[in-house]
């Protein structure tokens, strides 16, 4: 089966009515398609396993069900284990699956990142991602007022688990962000 953005997409809409946790979705496939790129594998199907990794979640926010009851519903409609897995590995602490393969381990590195980019640029006077540097990521993760619920550890993890400095990782999701930014909502005014 080869991996479809448009029934992805179907799905994950289907799935989600939600407009931020729809964005959210698609922010991490950006961030996900760009790393993808960069190390020369299949953008798409990446971006495939990024827009669905939590597609089920306004259905199923009891961690345990999410993501475990949308990838049985993905295995279901023929989607491949690797698919599956990676998406089970993004919820590592509550599935047992680890992060082992680039594409599970850029997941979860760009999942938390993604909210927290977009939440730092949405309290810009510009609103925009365009305009948003990792110097700044990095001072509102410093304070533990912003965004409290995602967990710093998490950031840091991810860019460790992308064999990157944290800036570094910042900058790219950054870069990979801007260029989704007017899907994205992320634009402002800029």
């Amino acid at each position: 089966m080869g991996l479809s953005r448009s029934d992805a997409w179907a799905l994950m809409t289907e799935y989600t009515q939600g407009e931020s946790l729809r964005k959210h979705m698609m922010a991490v496939e950006a961030a996900v398609r760009g790393y993808a790129r960069q190390f020369g594998e299949d953008e798409d199907d990446w971006g495939v396993v990024a827009l669905l990794h939590d597609f089920d979640y306004e259905r199923y926010p009891t961690l345990g069900d999410h993501p475990n009851k949308g990838c049985e519903h993905l295995r279901s409609l023929g989607y491949p284990d690797w698919v599956t897995r990676a998406i089970l590995s993004h919820a590592s602490e509550i599935t047992g699956i680890p992060p082992e393969t680039p594409l599970e381990r850029t997941l979860v590195a760009c999942d938390e990142m993604a909210g927290f980019i977009t939440a730092a640029s949405l309290v810009r006077p510009s609103k925009s991602v365009l305009d948003l540097e990792a110097a700044s990521v990095i001072k509102r993760m410093k304070d533990k007022a912003f965004a409290r619920q995602v967990p710093r550890d998490h950031l840091r993890r991810g860019a460790e688990l992308m064999g990157l400095p944290l800036d570094q990782h910042i900058t790219n999701v950054i870069a990979f962000m801007r260029e989704k930014a007017e899907h994205l909502g992320l634009r402002g005014t800029l």
